[in-house]
């Protein structure tokens, strides 16, 4: 037998007495505090043997939960089931994905108050984030409004309003399937989508979990109007808006001409190349570096039509990704001109945040941009 020197065995002692002290205080902050990740924590039992009888409840849920499945019309079995699941103030996952099954056995066209429907939302109210079937049912909403020719609205906001835990994942879904896409040029965001946005996205804001970056500039584009995050985004920014020439121009040539205040002169934008980053950069783009704190009307002195679009960072993750600037953005379409010869003003619906640049797309090989004027604020 291996025999360890007196030295090593106090350093083993010790540090397995180390371990021992830190698995005992972040278990204790596990129960007591809330997480880094925002999820609730079930609350310290208030008196003794509280928290062994929770135990016990959170233990046998499951199995209460899948009685009140089988025998919905027996009212001692619901009343069991319910009895357990209040006394149970974090269910265990295996008990949470059964709201899946009490969604299906009672939906919402039956009412609010059914004894099923009820025990779904307090089911969903306490489960954390990975196990929430209601957070999730969101994002499953915002999917299948994608492809289907209408949208539950009323369900996907019963399941973003009993989300508990997982409202913030809820929301994060939100943004990334519903207002991100609604922010973006090209994409055409169907009607279906649009109206979830409509439905959830107050209750989001509410809550804290909509970037406002993100919202403008879903509220700004001209190609998904929505009434309802115009209304959300209208509060005004800070600092005093003017006239701001671009840091840095990018394009066709001779692109300073655009921005010379001198209408005699101009680009053929018409006539640009499409190069690979046609769809971020357009035939013209004028940049900000910093990035702009306010943009909200833009001017053009053009002969034909095109359209402008705002390049606003979003955070990581959200939108679309440039890999060669290495950052997330959106690009709502903020400006529609005829190019009539003369000046056109675009007031943006709302005011921007955290623009990067402005890029100009021609609808026509003739189309000369004489002059654009950015007002906003650094």
């Amino acid at each position: 037998m291996r025999r360890f020197p007196l030295r090593t065995l106090l350093l083993m002692l010790v540090a397995l007495l180390a371990f021992g002290r830190l698995w005992c205080v972040t278990h204790q902050d596990e129960a007591s505090g809330p997480r880094p990740d925002g999820q609730a924590r079930a609350p310290a039992p208030s008196a003794p043997g509280a928290g062994m009888a929770s135990v016990t409840e959170c233990r046998t849920l499951e199995r209460a939960l899948e009685g009140a499945l089988r025998t919905p019309q027996d009212a001692k079995v619901v009343a069991e089931a319910r009895q357990q699941l209040e006394a149970c103030a974090q269910p265990p996952p295996r008990a949470c994905v059964l709201g899946a099954a009490l969604d299906a056995r009672s939906p919402l066209s039956h009412g609010e108050a059914t004894p099923l429907r009820a025990l779904q939302g307090t089911l969903c109210e306490r489960c954390l984030t990975a196990a929430n079937t209601c957070a999730q049912a969101v994002g499953q909403a915002l999917l299948a409004a994608a492809v289907n020719p209408q949208a539950d609205t009323a369900l996907a906001k019963w399941n973003l309003d009993h989300a508990g835990p997982g409202t913030q994942a809820a929301c994060v879904s939100l943004v990334q399937l519903g207002i991100a896409p609604a922010a973006q040029s090209g994409l055409g965001v169907r009607p279906p989508v649009l109206a979830l946005v409509d439905t959830l996205a107050p209750r989001c804001a509410q809550e804290g979990h909509l970037d406002d970056t993100v919202l403008r500039a879903a509220a700004a584009n001209l190609e998904a109007p929505s009434a309802a995050l115009v209304a959300m985004a209208a509060a005004p920014l800070d600092g005093k808006p003017g006239p701001i020439k671009p840091d840095h121009l990018e394009g066709t040539e001779p692109r300073h001409q655009a921005f010379d205040r001198d209408v005699k002169t101009g680009v053929p934008v018409g006539k640009a190349l499409r190069s690979e980053r046609w769809d971020a950069d357009g035939a013209l783009r004028a940049g900000y570096a910093p990035t702009l704190k306010q943009l909200g009307v833009v001017r053009v002195h053009a002969t034909g039509p095109g359209t402008l679009r705002a390049i606003v960072r979003t955070p990581k993750g959200v939108g679309l990704r440039d890999p060669e600037k290495d950052f997330s953005f959106v690009n709502p379409t903020i400006c529609r001109f005829q190019g009539t010869g003369d000046w056109e003003e675009c007031q943006l619906q709302v005011a921007l945040r955290d623009v990067d640049a402005v890029s100009v797309f021609p609808e026509r090989e003739d189309v000369v941009l004489n002059e654009l004027e950015l007002i906003g604020a650094r």
